[in-house]
This record gives C-alpha cells, sequence and structure tokens, in this order.
C-alpha cells in the first residue's frame, strides 16, 4: 500500500510542514536535495513537493492521497477533500480591506463599492453573495494591496497575520471574511481504501501536535512531602506516583506540564522537598480516543 503526501515546495509553511512529517518519524531520505519526489523512510511513504494553491485539487484528484495546506487555499479552490486536522499553524485571515482616506469604514458601507480586487475570487463572491454586495471582482495573481491605490478597485480581499502590510500600505480592515490556518486533508477514496495506513500518519501527526509547547517534569520525592508535591505539580491528568527500589521512603513523580509553566513549578516543588528534579522534553503524545 503506497501513500503519497502533497507538501508545499515553498513559502512559509513549507518549512514547518516537512518538519512536522519528520518529527512524526516520516523524515525524508533525500531532504538536502529537494526534488518533485522524495522518498522518505517508510518505504509505503513518498512525498510529493508542488505549489501549495495546487495541493487541494491534487488531492481531490487523487494525485496524492493527502496533503498539508491552507485552508483558504482549500476553501478558493471549492474541491471535495476530507479536513483531518487543523494543525494550528500558518494562521491568517482572508479581510477586506479599503484605503485610510476612502468613505468605506464599515461593512454596510462595503453595498456602495463597485469592484473589489482580490486573489481569491471564489471566496469573495461567496462573500459578496452572502451580504447582497453587488461589486466586481478584479482577480489579481499578486500586489493586490495596489490596487485601490492605483484606481482599478475600491477595496481588496487579501490574506493578513499581523495587519502590518496592510498599515503600511495604508489600507484599513472593514471585515473578516475567513480565518485559516494550515490543515491536513485528504481524498475520500484514499481514506476509504487506504484508512489504516493513513490513520497511522495521522496519529503522528497528532502526537507531534499535542507534545508541542510539553515538558516532562520529574523528581524523587519523600513521602511525607508527597501531598504538597501533588499539589505543586501541575499536569494533564495529575502526577504520575512509582516507588524507588532500594529506597522505602522515597518516591519518583512525574507530570506533563506546560513549558510555560516550568520555571514556576520548579521553584514550588524545590520549596516543597522536592530533589534530583529533571525536565524532559517531549517528541509525542498519544491521547486515547474518545
Amino acid at each position: 500500500m503506497n501513500i503519497r503526501i502533497a507538501l508545499p515546495s515553498k513559502g512559509r509553511i513549507s518549512g514547518p510542514a516537512v518538519e512536522l512529517l519528520e518529527k512524526a518519524g516520516i523524515g525524508l531520505t533525500d531532504n538536502s536535495n529537494r526534488k518533485l519526489f522524495s522518498n522518505t523512510f517508510d518505504p509505503e511513504i513518498s512525498v510529493m513537493f508542488t505549489r501549495a494553491a495546487d495541493i487541494p485539487e491534487y488531492v481531490a484528484d487523487g494525485a496524492a492521497d493527502i496533503g498539508i495546506t491552507g485552508y483558504d487555499l482549500v476553501l478558493e479552490k471549492d474541491v471535495d477533500v476530507e479536513i483531518l486536522e487543523d494543525l494550528n499553524f500558518g494562521t491568517t485571515r482572508l479581510v477586506i480591506a479599503a484605503p485610510e482616506d476612502s468613505p468605506i469604514k464599515t461593512k454596510e458601507d462595503l453595498k456602495e463599492i463597485k469592484t473589489i480586487a482580490t486573489e481569491f475570487p471564489t471566496i469573495t463572491r461567496k462573500y459578496l453573495k452572502d451580504n447582497d454586495i453587488d461589486a466586481k471582482i478584479l482577480s489579481l495573481s499578486g500586489a493586490t494591496e495596489v490596487a485601490p491605490l492605483i484606481g482599478v478597485a475600491d477595496v481588496i480581499s487579501d490574506l493578513t497575520s499581523t495587519g502590518t502590510t496592510l498599515k503600511m500600505n495604508h489600507l484599513r480592515e472593514i471585515d473578516t471574511i475567513i480565518s485559516s490556518s494550515v490543515r491536513l486533508i485528504a481524498n475520500k477514496d484514499s481514506i476509504k481504501e487506504k484508512y489504516e495506513k493513513i490513520e497511522e500518519i495521522e496519529t503522528g501527526i497528532i502526537g507531534v501536535l499535542h507534545a508541542d509547547g510539553k515538558k516532562l517534569i520529574m523528581a524523587n520525592v519523600n513521602k511525607n512531602d508527597l501531598e504538597d508535591v501533588k499539589d505543586a505539580m501541575p499536569g494533564m491528568s495529575g502526577p504520575t506516583v512509582s516507588e524507588v527500589y532500594g529506597n522505602p521512603n522515597v518516591v519518583a513523580v512525574h507530570s506533563v506540564i506546560s513549558e510555560k509553566e516550568v520555571f514556576k513549578t520548579i521553584n514550588k516543588l524545590r520549596k516543597v522537598g522536592a530533589k534530583d528534579l529533571l525536565v524532559v522534553p517531549i517528541e509525542r503524545i498519544l491521547e486515547d480516543k474518545q
């Protein structure tokens, strides 16, 4: 059973997508010299590198079984694919923006526009229809921000992460059309025919996502101090306690905590008598299915 994964060949989500697969145990055998196709250390899994915008169509058509790309691109291509997971990176928004000196200041004002420029005509057309806005769509392939400045559009719909680029071009946000992030998508026929292998890949990726920002903290504790240590140690489902061989008065305690809580937790544990503290990185966390 062979599985082909489509990944972005370049752009801001390409590196994180490759890194995610590698952390999930699907490392590329020839990542140093990336080609159109790459093998992985699993002989049943190969990777295809292509434009992020083309991945939804390749997955829908079955040229790839699964893919990693932006949710905005899936909606724009309007294809029938299964969205398996929100990978929680590459977050962005598709917004409508107008020049700062424009009379267009609110969503209601958009009913007065005549033309909107965008790289996302499909999503924008649906937004206009849903909001009873009668405007012409000018499809562009880049530099959308300049359209109002040169007088070819009243407003634009464009992606923004922080809003900085819009402000630099003296544009003001009017409304958010969609919020987007990177998703793991799959071909619907592939899910039926190759379910077991696709589930293995999905499980590996989910395990990496769950481990992100988590640390394993371990300590030795006198049994007399155990209750105080439990109160000081947060965790996913409470600390785990085990016997220490050869020392009946000491137990080992460990728990998975947020990386943000490490500094505070270590100091709390020391104050209540914890010893031999260790903080260990975690590669994956596989939680029980609900």
